[in-house]
């Protein structure tokens, strides 16, 4: 009796853990060139920390669809964007609560502190910049709050791009210019899967390389080829990695 009873209740631990899981196809993991965040008009602050090393830094790992979704009744947890639908999940509800602890991630705090540093002037604690987007993407990723940054963190140390670029001339400069076709094929051939660009705009207009957009497996373990073709917001064929 005592058996049959565990059973169930492992049977339906395994039901609530299946209903509640987030749906979706592959995670985008975005890292941005802290030249190119601080060199527009709006500028940058650093975090409380201290001025961060001169590398790509992580701004997230962000569940994603491959093809957006009509409107239903969960729309609530989900961005809007146009017409499309919904495109990606966010501020999913969890039953072990949305909020991060410092407890849970205690032991990455310095890795997170070296590797997804803060640069919004809104507030130069690092902690605010991870919950935003534990709540955000990381509720709906079906990892643990540890998992998520650990896994994060290790994608970043597996794949480092500003070594990949330089590898290939690609170094920061004020005055060198790049192809785009040469930043896309060096990070290919490094990291054997295709990634998607995003540029921004300098003080005087210029083209620069802001994010990489690199597509990860639902365990956010693997880089596969990103299924989805962005904007990349670049004008032009040429973009500058700016100093920083």
């Amino acid at each position: 009796m005592k058996l049959a009873v565990a059973c169930g209740l492992v049977l339906s631990s395994l039901l609530a853990v299946s209903s509640t899981a987030e749906q979706f196809d592959f995670f985008y993991f975005v890292q941005q060139w802290p030249g190119s965040f601080c060199d527009t008009w709006r500028g940058c602050c650093f975090p409380d920390t201290g001025k961060p090393a001169a590398d790509f830094g992580i701004h997230g790992l962000w569940p994603n669809y491959a093809q957006c979704h009509g409107g239903d009744d969960d729309a609530s947890f989900f961005s809007i964007v146009g017409r499309r639908g919904k495109c990606w999940p966010e501020y999913c509800e969890r039953e072990d609560g949305n909020a991060l602890s410092p407890w849970e991630i205690r032991d990455l705090v310095a890795s997170l502190g070296r590797n997804w540093p803060t640069l919004s002037c809104r507030s130069g604690d690092s902690f605010e910049f991870w919950s935003y987007e534990w709540k955000k993407h990381g509720t709906c990723s079906n990892l643990r709050p540890h998992d998520y940054f650990a896994r994060a963190l290790a994608l970043k140390a597996a794949h480092n791009l500003t070594a990949i670029l330089a590898a290939a001339g690609i170094v920061p400069s004020d005055t060198e210019t790049y192809s785009l076709s040469s930043v896309s094929d060096a990070i290919a051939a490094a990291t054997g899967a295709t990634a998607n660009l995003q540029c921004n705009r300098d003080k005087d207009g210029q083209t620069q390389l802001y994010q990489v957009f690199q597509c990860v497996d639902r365990e956010a373990k693997k880089l596969i080829d990103c299924p989805l073709h962005m904007r990349s917001r670049c004008s032009g064929d040429r973009v500058k990695l700016p100093l920083f």
